[in-house]
């Protein structure tokens, strides 16, 4: 039996009380095809904290105040998943940090559909297949009013959220940045799915953040698997101390999620990208290079 077979029919016990989507209760196998997917990495802007309180850590917790903001796409043979959009595109027009009513201060030095364009890629924000948030908060949403094509995979309780009048019921969430993605061809989750049917890029439903967080597993050939974080954690002190933030919405759903993605990790033994990790991302290789 495949190791992704294993990784599969293990993820249903992992996940305890999370219910799985139809889709993923028959995962298929790798092929073993020596085409996989290729992931791209994107400089989506970078957010400065003044404080790290409101994430339930004293501000003598860590001395990172710089986030990275990054997005991602999934090259696949069967066509392209966007992962998270990063910050608000309009930043861009902006000079330097700008400030938000919030405190944050953001920064951002080109849009996602510029860096494509430019780059030449193969693909643009007219050409995925697929499009796909770790959850709706501002700052990985920034440019999804900017796709025009492709299917939105999104968790139930995420969907909810994004459909509620005024999206109250969930902090963070800027109901202006959903608008043309709520006009997309949509796919409701309601647990892991497996976005191409091979086994090689998988959404791992890990709510508690928001109501339809999720973490993004991809098997790449040559690099192995690595899981995309979202914000599972927002600091490697976090996640060595399994720390909740305060605005979190479910901080016991949170933990369950936090167990439930470091034992596919532990399985697996896939590297874990903490996504708002600055030194992480300043480290790895970005687009037009790729990891295969």
């Amino acid at each position: 039996m495949s190791r992704l077979l294993i990784l599969f029919l293990s993820i249903g016990l992992i996940a305890c009380e999370q219910q799985s989507d139809t889709a993923a209760e028959a995962p298929v196998a790798a092929s073993g095809d020596a085409t996989g997917p290729k992931l791209y990495v994107f400089d989506c802007g970078r957010i400065r904290l003044a404080s790290v309180e409101a994430f339930n850590l004293k501000d003598t917790d860590t001395d990172v105040r710089d986030l990275s903001a990054p997005c991602y796409v999934v090259d696949h043979p069967n066509g392209q998943l966007l992962w998270d959009a990063g910050l608000p595109s309009e930043l861009a027009a902006a000079e330097g940090w700008v400030v938000r009513p919030d405190g944050l201060s953001n920064t951002l030095d080109e849009t996602l559909a510029s860096q494509m364009d430019r780059m030449g890629l193969g693909f643009d924000m007219g050409s995925l297949e697929y499009v796909a948030f770790s959850h709706i908060h501002w700052d990985h949403v920034g440019a999804s009013n900017e796709v025009t094509s492709g299917t939105w995979l999104v968790q139930q309780g995420d969907y909810d959220a994004a459909h509620a009048d005024g999206n109250m019921s969930v902090p963070a969430v800027q109901p202006e940045l959903l608008v043309s993605i709520k006009e997309r061809p949509t796919q409701v989750l309601a647990g892991d799915h497996d976005v191409f049917g091979d086994g090689t890029v998988q959404l791992i439903a890990a709510d508690g953040h928001t109501p339809g967080h999720q973490v993004l597993f991809v098997d790449l050939a040559e690099t192995g698997p690595v899981v995309l974080s979202g914000d599972l954690y927002h600091f490697q002190f976090s996640r060595a101390n399994r720390v909740v933030p305060l605005f979190n919405v479910d901080a016991e759903r949170s933990l369950q999620s936090m167990d439930k993605v470091e034992a596919l990790v532990a399985m697996t033994g896939a590297d874990f990208w903490l996504q708002h990790d600055a030194s992480l991302f300043d480290a790895q290789q970005k687009a037009p290079g790729f990891y295969e």
